[in-house]
């Protein structure tokens, strides 16, 4: 316990440290949790859909053996779609930005952290030029935090708040245990522990969590699983708190423990994190007792529609790799967009549903979205029935077109003549088609011109909604009703009617289908061309066969929306009979 020595006093820290009540331990509990929180889909012309142009990627650069593969512009389902458009609207708005830029911020921040110890009378002159003396060494020890200082200097603010004060603040206290932790100070974070056990019956929370987090990384790690179990005495622990009990467990072959604590988180509900199952793909390298286990950890992820990271994806592949008897071989490939795999050419699952899916799928919709409770507050029962007698009046449609929302694709002015532009495209080709739009669209004005709207009528079934109506429900009735078949043409993403679906399993379903029968306009020209982005042909999920696997995972450095699907894979074949 040197470590922690009062160098001028030669006095050993915890002697200034009083029992504190148990309101200033929640209150520091409370402080110290607000601080710890701290592939190739292409577009298609629909005069002209042959022509694709594949140019080659630079490989990137992974675990795997990369391979080259050909870019095709993005599906507004495709992971990282949402950000590039979030950053290309910002570029093109040209706002004054006042703010000061976040390097600066940070900066300025970690400017009054000194860069080598102080003496306490040192101290003491700073904090009375400080701002804010009232909490000037909390603030200083967060500084120093962030600014990675050496742990020293923040030994010296200790020395002298205890010689200041003859006693060191909880709340600072763990400020220090964070700052231990998180620099791997492992022989002052014991310090700490001891002095915490001394004075305190029972830690906090808070404390606990940053104690497993270190105790974890150490060769005491199984002092963590005793912390682990004080918080179960008292709320359920994170997953956090399992994670890093289980990267310890792993990390000192003890795959039975890794697994136990796994048992239990599942037990509490507790969701499993990626770097949790990351732990316990690592155990299953060198111990292969649990394999079965770790086989269903991959169904599980398929059956909930869940995608590894790239790390993780790195230690399934070293998994199967290993595994004795048997001789995998993993890669990162690439799937075409008819849904074959050119490593293995096996042929990918279909986006389509099955016909007992679709039929669930469309009951779920019916009952919770189109006759749902909050569907009269953008409609009247009277409108609604009215509509669905409109459709039962005419044959399945091939198509379904949102009307306002594809006719303000363009410029303001031109909205007719774009929804003409795509209503024509699809009447080319003999498609039913029907047009939702509203009321004031038939009215004459600059935006929606009288006869691009007469020809619109000519060329399709159409059905406009009071100006105040909500069209979605009538465009998914319209769509689901008219078979598996039907698509339909809108930028809208559905996600407030996704929600409201009653479980996961339908939301899933809900998801494989748009994304099999969503048609986004991705460019048009009125009058010469529109381009569509192509509806992907294969599903985006954990799938096998008898000796291949195929992962979908989100990479390194591409931020993925919850309504996108990664875009790289890795497949995984068996040549244990070749």
């Amino acid at each position: 316990m040197g470590s922690l020595l009062i160098p001028s006093l030669g006095i050993r820290l915890h002697s200034f440290l009083p029992v504190l009540p148990r309101n200033i331990l929640r209150l520091s509990h409370n402080t110290i949790s607000r601080r710890l929180k701290v592939g190739g889909i292409n577009t298609f012309c629909t005069k002209d859909i042959h022509k694709v142009a594949a140019t080659k990627r630079k490989a990137v650069k992974s675990d795997f053996t990369t391979k080259e593969r050909p870019v095709f512009p993005k599906s507004v389902f495709a992971a990282g779609t949402a950000r590039r458009t979030a950053e290309l609207l910002q570029k093109k708005n040209v706002v004054s930005n006042t703010k000061e830029p976040l390097d600066d911020v940070k900066k300025r921040y970690v400017t009054n952290v000194p860069d080598h110890p102080l003496s306490p009378a040192e101290w003491k002159t700073m904090k009375g030029n400080s701002e804010r003396p009232d909490r000037f060494e909390v603030g200083m020890m967060l500084r120093m935090l962030g600014a990675g200082a050496d742990i020293n200097i923040a030994k010296s603010l200790l020395t002298y708040v205890a010689v200041d004060t003859g006693t060191v603040p909880y709340e600072l206290l763990l400020k220090y245990l964070t700052f231990c932790v998180n620099g791997g100070h492992w022989a002052e974070m014991y310090d700490v522990y001891d002095i915490m056990k001394s004075q305190f019956r029972t830690l906090d929370t808070g404390a606990c969590s940053l104690l497993i987090k270190g105790f974890s990384k150490t060769e005491r790690w199984r002092e963590a699983l005793v912390l682990l179990e004080n918080i179960n005495k008292t709320i359920t622990p994170s997953s956090r708190n399992y994670a890093d009990t289980i990267g310890a467990a792993v990390q000192h072959s003890s795959s039975g423990t890794a697994w136990t604590l796994y048992s239990q988180l599942l037990d509490k509900s507790v969701s499993p994190t990626l770097d949790i199952w990351k732990h316990l793909f690592e155990g299953g390298i060198a111990d292969h007792d649990h394999d079965e286990k770790l086989l269903s950890l991959l169904q599980h992820m398929r059956d909930n529609q869940m995608y590894p990271d790239e790390p993780l994806a790195n230690v399934i592949r070293k998994w199967f790799e290993c595994r004795p008897g048997q001789k995998w071989t993993g890669g990162v490939c690439i799937v075409t967009p008819s849904g074959v795999c050119r490593n293995c050419s096996s042929e990918l699952e279909s986006i389509e549903l099955t016909e007992e899916d679709y039929a669930d799928l469309k009951n779920s919709v019916m009952k919770n979205v189109i006759e749902g409770k909050d569907v009269f507050k953008k409609t009247t029962p009277e409108e609604l029935e009215s509509f669905k007698h409109f459709v039962s009046k005419r044959p399945p449609f091939d198509v379904v077109i949102d009307g306002l929302n594809v006719a303000n694709v363009t410029a303001k002015g031109n909205q007719s003549e774009t929804l003409l532009a795509v209503v024509s495209e699809f009447s080319q080709q003999g498609l039913s088609i029907l047009v939702l739009g509203r009321k004031h669209m038939l009215n004459s004005t600059q935006s929606w011109k009288r006869h691009h709207m007469n020809q619109i009528q000519q060329k399709a079934h159409c059905f406009f909604t009071a100006n105040i109506s909500e069209d979605d429900p009538f465009l998914l009735y319209a769509t689901l009703n008219s078979g598996n078949h039907c698509n339909f043409v809108s930028r809208d993403l559905m996600r407030d009617h996704k929600a409201c679906l009653p479980d996961g399993r339908t939301r899933r379903l809900f998801f494989k289908w748009q994304r099999g029968h969503q048609l986004v306009l991705s460019s048009i020209v009125p009058g010469r061309k529109v381009r569509l982005q192509k509806i992907q042909s294969y599903d985006t999920i954990i799938q096998t066969n008898t000796n291949t696997w195929h992962i979908p995972y989100d990479e390194e450095g591409v931020e993925r929306c919850t309504y996108e699907v990664p875009q790289k894979w890795l497949c995984l074949t068996d040549q244990t009979d070749k």
